[in-house]
C-alpha cells in the first residue's frame, strides 16, 4: 500500500486532480467570450449544412432582373450580374470554404502529427530525414507553391484541397516533432522505456496525449488563415470553374461592378470576412480554455 509523505506531490496525485479540474471547470467558470466563440462555430457549422434549405434560391440559375439591390423584390442580398440571387450564392460559397478549411486542417494535421510522432518518438537518422524533407517544404514560399500545385494539376475544388494541404502539413509535423522530443524527456516516458513498453504503445499512450492540445489550438488557430488562403487562390481562378459559386471567384469575377453595383463583389467579400473571424475567434477561445486548464 503507497503511503503519502508530507511534501511530496505523486504522479497518481497531479492525475487524479488534474482529472478532477477537467471534470468540474467548464460549465459554470467559463468565460462568455469563450462561449460566445464556441457558440459561433456550433452555429456557422450548423448554417452549413443547413444551407441547401436556408438558401432561397438555386444558386446557379438566374431567377429576376440582374443588378438589382439589396432588398429589392425580395433578394435579401440583390442580385448578380445575370440575375443570379447573392445570398443563394454566397451561402453555398460560405458552406465550400467553411468546410474545405477544416478538411485542409484535419489532413494536414493527420499526415504532419503522424510525421512528427514518428520523427520525434524515434530519433536517430529517421528523425533526421523526416525533419529535412519537411524542411525542405517549409523553406519554399507556401502561396507559391500552392499556386504552382493547383497549375499542375489544373483548376478545381479538389486540386485547390490538394495544393493546400501539401503546404500545410509541415507546420503541424514541425509542432508535434519538437512536443514529443520535449515528453520523450519526461521521467514517465524514460520510466516507460526501461519498463519495456512497445515503441508504438509509448509513442501513443505517452508522447501523442501530451502533444495533442498544443497541436489542436495550432490547427484552430489556421482556420481563419486558411479560409482566407483558399478564398485569394479562388479569387485567382485558381478554384472551381464558373458558375460554381465560390467566394473569392464571384469577387473577382464582378469587381468591374464595384463603383456602380457595388454589392456584388462586396458581399462574398464581407462572407470571407466573417468566416475568418470566426475561426479566429474559436482558435483563440481553444488556447485560453487550455490555458486555463494547464
Amino acid at each position: 500500500m503507497a503511503m503519502a509523505v508530507p511534501g511530496v506531490t505523486t504522479v497518481g496525485s497531479r492525475r487524479q486532480r488534474g482529472s478532477l479540474r477537467l471534470v468540474r471547470m467548464p460549465a459554470a467558470t467559463l468565460p462568455l467570450v469563450n462561449w460566445i466563440g464556441f457558440a459561433s462555430i456550433f452555429v456557422v457549422t450548423a448554417v452549413a449544412l443547413a444551407v441547401p434549405v436556408l438558401a432561397p434560391h438555386d444558386p446557379l440559375l438566374p431567377v429576376s432582373m440582374p443588378l438589382q439591390a439589396p432588398g429589392s423584390n425580395g433578394f435579401l442580398l440583390g442580385t448578380d450580374s445575370i440575375g443570379r440571387d447573392i445570398l443563394s450564392r454566397v451561402l453555398y460559397g460560405a458552406r465550400s470554404s467553411w468546410f474545405a478549411a477544416l478538411v485542409v486542417v484535419a489532413v494536414g494535421l493527420l499526415i504532419g502529427g503522424l510525421i512528427g510522432l514518428i520523427a520525434g518518438a524515434t530519433g536517430g537518422w529517421l528523425d533526421t530525414v523526416l525533419m529535412r524533407i519537411t524542411d525542405a517544404f517549409l523553406s519554399l514560399p507556401a502561396p507559391v507553391l500552392a499556386i504552382a500545385v493547383v497549375a499542375a494539376l489544373g483548376p478545381g475544388f479538389v486540386h485547390t484541397l490538394i495544393a493546400v494541404s501539401i503546404v500545410w502539413w509541415p507546420f503541424y509535423a514541425r509542432l508535434v516533432r519538437g512536443e514529443v522530443a520535449r515528453l520523450a524527456a519526461r521521467p514517465h516516458v524514460e520510466a516507460a522505456k526501461l519498463a519495456g513498453v512497445n515503441p508504438i504503445r509509448l509513442a501513443i499512450r505517452h508522447l501523442l496525449p501530451g502533444a495533442l492540445p498544443n497541436s489542436l489550438v495550432a490547427a484552430s488557430l489556421d482556420i481563419g488563415t486558411l479560409i482566407l488562403t483558399l478564398a485569394a487562390l479562388s479569387f485567382l481562378g485558381l478554384g472551381q470553374a464558373a458558375p460554381a459559386p465560390e467566394l473569392g471567384a464571384d469577387s473577382a469575377r464582378n469587381l468591374s461592378y464595384f463603383l456602380q453595383q457595388w454589392w456584388i463583389p462586396v458581399m462574398p467579400g464581407l462572407a470571407v470576412l466573417v468566416l475568418a473571424l470566426v475561426g479566429n475567434i474559436a482558435g483563440d477561445c481553444l488556447r485560453n480554455l487550455m490555458r486555463d486548464r494547464a
